[in-house]
């Protein structure tokens, strides 16, 4: 295999940041190389300086042996170096081929657009990846899946010879996380190079050929993935070696009822659907994509109406028709879409903490104590171990787990008695994934009521004291911590009473 892109010494600062330290890595052709390390190891702004986002302070870029320069995006594509970036930035109101040849469109007589070859050409791309897709599709009808073959697509489209992949499988279920690396590896066979950077343990064994981990901005070293066991590049990651702890079930039987809904219907979304919570437990939820769990969540937090059934909180019945009566009753809901719903990227930490609970640090004509605040957001940050250069410093800039501290010191400070956490850890390192669960353990034994929702079955079974499961909008059965993951998975395909083959 050629070697298609080395990267020297490269080092990158950014206010109040190190961000790269110094940094060494390479790329062959026809390999998957992935790029792995904690939130803030410095992943993607190493990428950013490979695709000409950043320009590097100082070190040395390669691509085929020559020494180049890349001081734009523009510029890395034409060298044929491609990212797709884990938030897609598709047009949803065009087709998939104008979302692919935008801004190169192919033009007839007088400037018009060659739709015709507009959509061949996008076909033939669509060909060679070996998938079935209309390139005259309106992007917003497709699920995240289909949109991310649009977003190879259109690398491909530029010849990409280096394709950079941002944790591609963060929103995909099996079927289509097999379908995304049957791609990658035909594209690995034909030559192109792959930088795979994600979280996903069992996808980096599975897919890549060599591995190379960052830890604070700087280089740790390089591994063969099929020769190194998860259990080192963890270590290699955290600097530490991270235990898997199984859950410590506590006994709740004089515990006061927290939560109790009662018959819960919505449409064809939420089908009667009855639980409880006790005060100290971590209720898990696990179900398929669409089992429901999320628009239960929102139902709870009045963020979707309900049609019919009953909420209560603390044995007293509550009408929650909106998030804000939700959080009047105790109620806190750590969405699973945070940068949409549970922050404000372009505002600063101090200001995400103090979000919900601005009203208690207000006197009478609004006028906010900032003093109060800095002192609160600073005692957080030192809490919950939130890396960031100080609590003015804007959330967009911090790593995805101090994001998502970030939202969970919001929640700390109006001191919610019911804590719903959806999909608490996607998108999260392994190191701040421990971090996050040992925080989890913390609030259930101060008497804080969890219902944790998440996609990966060893975290609901690492952290529940009971396991709830849904399939297609029902609760089909509650089990304890602990419980045997056949049997969940039989409870999440039981469809109308029969488990699906």
């Amino acid at each position: 295999m050629s070697e298609l892109v080395r990267m020297e010494a490269i080092d990158k600062s950014f206010p109040g940041v190190h961000a790269l330290k110094s940094v060494n890595f390479d790329l062959h052709s026809g390999e998957v190389h992935a790029l792995m390390g904690e939130n803030g190891a410095g992943k993607s702004t190493l990428m950013k300086v490979l695709s000409g986002v950043y320009e590097p302070d100082s070190g040395r870029v390669f691509v085929d042996g020559q020494e180049v320069k890349l001081p734009t995006p523009k510029a890395a594509q034409d060298l044929g170096i491609g990212i797709i970036h884990q938030e897609l930035a598709l047009m949803r109101d065009l087709t998939v081929a104008q979302n692919i040849w935008i801004g190169r469109e192919p033009r007839l007589s007088f400037g018009r657009i060659d739709e015709a070859k507009l959509n061949a050409d996008a076909a033939a791309i669509f060909a060679s990846m070996h998938i079935r897709m209309d390139p005259r599709t309106p992007v917003e009808g497709l699920t995240i899946a289909r949109q991310q073959m649009v977003e190879i697509a259109k690398a491909l489209s530029y010849r990409s010879r280096v394709l950079i992949m941002d944790e591609p499988t963060a929103a995909l279920n099996d079927a289509e996380i097999a379908e995304l690396f049957a791609i990658i590896r035909r594209l690995k066979a034909e030559g192109v190079g792959i930088i795979y950077i994600s979280h996903k343990m069992d996808e980096i064994k599975q897919i890549s050929d060599r591995v190379t981990v960052m830890r604070d901005g700087a280089y740790v070293g390089t591994v063969v993935a099929d020769e190194t066991p998860i259990s080192k590049i963890i270590s290699m990651m955290v600097g530490r070696e991270l235990k898997d702890e199984a859950v410590t079930i506590p006994d709740l039987s004089r515990a006061e009822t927290a939560l109790e809904v009662i018959d819960v219907s919505r449409g064809k979304e939420l089908k009667n659907i009855s639980f409880s919570l006790k005060k100290g437990e971590i209720l898990g939820f696990a179900g398929l994509m669409g089992a429901g769990r999320t628009e239960l969540a929102r139902a709870i937090f009045g963020a979707e109406p309900i049609d019919s059934g009953e909420i209560r909180v603390h044995g007293r019945p509550v009408r929650i028709n909106s998030p804000a009566e939700a959080v009047r009753a105790g109620i806190g809901y750590l969405s699973e879409d945070r940068k949409h719903y549970g922050l404000a990227l372009g505002m600063d930490v101090r200001a995400n903490i103090a979000m919900a609970s601005l009203r208690r640090h207000s006197d009478a004509i609004g006028r906010i104590d900032e003093a109060a605040l800095a002192k609160i957001a600073k005692d957080y940050i030192a809490k919950l171990a939130i890396r960031t250069p100080s609590d003015r410093q804007e959330l967009r800039l911090l790593s995805g787990g101090n994001q998502q501290k970030v939202v969970i010191a919001k929640w700390l400070l109006r001191d919610c008695d019911i804590l719903i956490f959806d999909e608490p850890t996607r998108g999260i390192d392994v190191g701040a994934k421990a971090e996050i669960y040992r925080l989890l353990n913390e609030l259930a034994a101060q008497g804080k009521a969890i219902i944790v929702i998440s996609s990966e079955l060893p975290e609901v079974l690492r952290l529940s004291h009971r396991i709830a499961v849904m399939c297609e909008g029902r609760l089909t059965g509650i089990l304890p911590g602990g419980a045997d993951q056949e049997k969940i998975m039989a409870l999440a395909t039981e469809r109308n009473g029969k488990t699906a083959a």
